[in-house]
């Protein structure tokens, strides 16, 4: 025994062994990675893989956050899902608050980049690991995917029991999700960033008629039961809605009631910011299912969408208006380069694109009805119109009791005779409800509002008046000296 302690090297043999080694494995590293192309030390890389894979017990599967084209909707339900998953045996965590308007709240756990977790299920043991690749040349984007590790002989149990169970709880939490996000479009890095999405107006607080009311209400909880029914008659689980009327009526409040009733997460897309029917295909079809895509004001939004010239018999005569609408095409820089197009947008709405991802409504909104091409209005297309007009008596009563917390006094009489004579918007009707105090106050001082109000279109009234009388008495002396003088 002796004798073998004897022969042994000694420490700082080790050490200078241990030296030269890790030396001569920084020269090789360096050599490989300066002097042969990448290719080729990926295909190395790739080789050496799959030799020490034949050896190893396990397997892997891939999940890419794009498949064909569009989001994979096994890496999102795998984003769902694996937060609930951290425990003691994760080494690295994410965490963050997105809410904006709670900095206390607690933040929210997440799986970093190259972080590992460690998932039990029946009896299997399954290792999660998120990776990301950088952006190329080609893309902007940085690509993930999800790593999922396993025995060979749980491979087939993962695909028939634990992926589709990764699904249904997925689904699970996104039917029950507390937190809302509002999307809007990244074009530098090509992706949708999203906000916390925390907007009040419910269906109980939205100043509507109670018939109008009820029948979006009723027209929502049939849309989400009807999958098989859609499916039946062959058609995209989608909806369209068009919301119309003057500026402060209520339709992006409206919007962000249907989004708290579904519970469906909102892409706010800006068509002015999109180059192309193909740039639109793919930033759609990046969207999730059950969630709102959101067009505001559609009429201002790109010139496709407007009505399309008639088209004229050959050899027809040209007038002054056609010939000023032909230039004024011209002119535009959005007719010389499309962008979007109207057969672009209507293909995602209604063409072969719609049928990418279901579940999913199409809300538009405008000023302006009358200027939107009739292509963009017929069914199957905006399914439902929606007016949203000035306030009535029914919506005051509403924003009465949501602003002063009355049901009735004896100056709503009073109120709602004026309402019913001058136009006022619901925003201007809650604005002026929203000094607080007094309610009699308040009200006498809607009151007064209105009666302005009127009192101004009245002599605005009797100026245009004034002015038709005058040109319309120069125009019969004129007629009438013609007739003298011949």
């Amino acid at each position: 025994m002796a004798y073998f302690l004897k022969e042994l090297p000694s420490m700082s043999t080790l050490l200078s062994a241990y030296a030269s080694i890790s030396t001569l494995a920084m020269l090789f590293r360096t050599i490989f990675n300066e002097m042969i192309p990448k290719p080729i030390r990926n295909f190395i890389s790739a080789k050496f893989s799959d030799i020490f894979s034949n050896f190893s017990s396990d397997f892997t599967f891939i999940i890419e956050d794009r498949w064909h084209a569009v989001g994979n909707e096994t890496f999102r339900a795998a984003e769902v899902y694996l937060p609930t998953r951290v425990g003691h045996s994760t080494k690295r965590l994410l965490l963050g608050n997105g809410d904006t308007n709670t900095i206390t709240a607690p933040p929210q756990p997440g799986i970093p980049v190259d972080g590992k977790l460690v998932d039990e299920f029946q009896g299997m043991r399954l290792v999660w690991t998120l990776r990301q690749e950088e952006p190329n040349k080609h893309s902007h984007r940085n690509k993930r995917h999800f790593v999922l590790s396993c025995k060979k002989n749980d491979r087939e149990k993962v695909m028939r029991s634990y992926l589709p169970h990764v699904c249904r709880t997925a689904v699970s939490i996104l039917n029950h999700r507390q937190k809302l996000n509002i999307y809007t479009y990244d074009q530098e890095y090509s992706m949708w960033e999203p906000t916390v999405f925390k907007h009040p107006a419910t269906f109980e607080t939205l100043a509507l008629e109670p018939e109008l009311k009820q029948f979006i209400i009723n027209d929502l909880d049939l849309f989400v039961k009807r999958k098989e029914y859609f499916q039946c008659v062959g058609r995209a689980w989608k909806r369209g809605y068009l919301l119309y009327g003057p500026p402060g009526t209520g339709k992006t409040t409206l919007v962000a009631a249907i989004a708290n009733y579904l519970r469906f997460n909102i892409y706010d897309l800006q068509l002015q910011g999109v180059r192309n029917d193909a740039d639109l295909r793919r930033i759609l079809t990046s969207t999730t299912n059950r969630s709102i895509i959101l067009i505001e004001d559609i009429d201002c939004s790109t010139t496709s969408t407007h009505s399309r010239p008639r088209a004229r018999p050959p050899g027809a005569k040209v007038d002054n208006d056609d010939a000023k609408e032909v230039d004024g095409m011209l002119d535009n820089k959005n007719f010389l380069d499309p962008g979007v197009t109207l057969s672009g947008l209507l293909n995602f709405i209604d063409g072969l694109w719609s049928s990418c991802g279901e579940e999913r409504f199409i809300i538009f909104t405008t000023n302006h009805k009358e200027k939107l091409d009739p292509a963009l209005l017929r069914p199957g297309r905006m399914d439902v119109h929606i007016y949203m007009g000035h306030c009535t008596p029914g919506c005051f009563r509403k924003l009465a009791a949501t602003y002063l917390r009355i049901k009735d006094h004896f100056l709503f009489s009073c109120v709602e005779d004026l309402i019913q004579r001058v136009p006022i918007t619901p925003a201007e009707v809650a604005q002026q409800l929203m000094e607080g105090g007094n309610p009699q106050v308040v009200l006498e001082a809607l009151i007064e509002f209105l009666n302005t109000r009127e009192n101004e279109a009245v002599k605005q009234e009797e100026v245009v008046n004034e002015k038709l009388s005058s040109v319309g008495n120069k125009t019969w002396r004129r007629i009438l000296g013609t007739t003298i003088r011949s």
